[in-house]
């Protein structure tokens, strides 16, 4: 195990859990009751986004949803400390991906744009 910042290369985002994909639709259906349209892809990554968003911050960097494309790749900004910091692109892989690929079986892949 590596620790990277405040949290482990196994599990870096786990300090502010996401909830299951059965969790986060049961709520969105709660949420919405008489609402028959799903949420987008796009939608849907903004929202775990916003999930894990608090870690990020807390090591004073932040992430940006710039596109989601048709072939399931999401296009993320990274800003603040994340930006040319070595652990990056770990993080990336590691807790953004990881969560993304998770929670929107949609999602292929996560690449950082500039």
């Amino acid at each position: 195990m590596v620790a990277v910042g405040t949290y482990t290369l196994e599990n870096p985002w786990r300090t502010s859990p996401v909830p299951s994909r059965a969790a986060s639709q049961s709520a969105s259906a709660a949420a919405n009751p008489g609402s028959a349209a799903a949420p987008s892809v796009s939608e849907r990554v903004q929202r775990i986004l916003n999930l894990i968003r608090p870690a990020g911050q807390s090591d004073g960097g932040d992430v940006e949803l710039v596109e989601v494309t048709p072939d399931g790749v999401a296009r993320i900004r990274l800003h603040g400390a994340c930006v040319g910091c070595p652990s990056s692109s770990i993080t990336l892989q590691m807790g953004i991906e990881r969560n993304l690929r998770d929670h929107v079986p949609e999602i292929q892949r996560v690449e950082a744009v500039d």
